[in-house]
């Protein structure tokens, strides 16, 4: 019995230092690697006198297909820790599933925001908070004749290009849309900040689109519930009624229930399933 309990003990302290072992054994093999999502690019540039990141995500299909070309979403706020990684996830799962085209997305990451995505103004409050505002005109320049020219040769795409931004980055997505409508094919403004020097941009849209009788372009734009917003985007809307301006296909949603710090993953899935679906699709 004494040998019984004692061989019992033995094989049970192997079993014990076998399970050990195995699990030492098994910690020894879990390493670590940086999660890499997409590709980022140190870009100079003249116009703006500075280094900007530029943050690039490909289609899947992109590695797959040596022969296709893809248009391309340039999206305004585009930093890692701004809006990148969500609208990157967006694309992702919306192409995946099938309600949206294949599309590469490039981000243009933020040095001074306020600065770059707003044009001047004569409104003594906006002085009062951007003081350092007005700088869209050069922001553009080095969007239309640096960056949209680097990914046009750095990569395979196609002509078709889309615009997307939000709040200032929105009221710089239409300002674009008035100042050099084809840069773009297609315009995305979510809950844009059209109180901008006292609506100045909506003013000028009437005065351009009285003189110019076809904007063939598309654009969809939309507001949130929060104070204010929805009044002044009323305003644009109902400019773009009563002008009608030929070729433009327009879109513009209410989303009282979001506020303007959450409005923008909602409606953005809507414009990109409305806008970039694929053709069976396309509502």
């Amino acid at each position: 019995m004494k040998r019984t309990l004692l061989r019992l003990a033995q094989l049970m302290s192997l079993a014990l230092v076998i399970n050990i072992s195995t699990l030492v054994h098994a910690q020894a093999q879990v390493t670590t690697k940086a999660l890499t999502i997409g590709e980022s690019l140190q870009m100079p540039s003249k116009h703006l006198a500075e280094t900007r990141r530029i943050n690039v995500l490909l289609p899947d299909a992109y590695a797959h297909d040596p022969q296709t070309s893809y248009p391309v979403i340039f999206m305004l706020d585009g930093g890692v820790a701004e809006d990148f990684l969500h609208i990157a996830g967006l694309t992702q799962v919306s192409i995946a599933n099938g309600t949206m085209r294949p599309f590469i997305l490039v981000g243009i990451e933020n040095t001074v925001r306020r600065r770059d995505l707003t044009s001047p103004s004569a409104n003594a409050l906006d002085q009062r908070d951007i003081p350092n505002a007005g700088g869209s005109a050069i922001f553009r320049r080095f969007l239309v004749e640096e960056l949209i020219p680097e990914i046009s040769q750095r990569y395979r795409v196609t002509q078709e290009r889309v615009l997307v931004g939000e709040s200032l980055a929105g009221l710089f997505t239409l300002e674009t849309l008035l100042k050099t409508p084809d840069a773009f094919q297609t315009y995305i403004a979510i809950d844009p900040s059209l109180w901008w020097n006292d609506e100045k941009l909506t003013a000028d849209f009437a005065a351009q689109l009285n003189a110019q009788a076809s904007l063939a372009k598309k654009l969809y734009f939309a507001s949130s519930g929060q104070a204010g917003m929805e009044k002044v985007i009323q305003h644009f809307a109902d400019l773009l009624e009563q002008t009608k301006p030929l070729g433009l296909q327009w879109t513009y949603e209410k989303y009282r229930e979001e506020t303007h710090a959450t409005i923008y993953h909602p409606a953005a899935l809507k414009a990109f399933r409305r806008l970039l679906a694929p053709p069976q699709v396309k509502k």
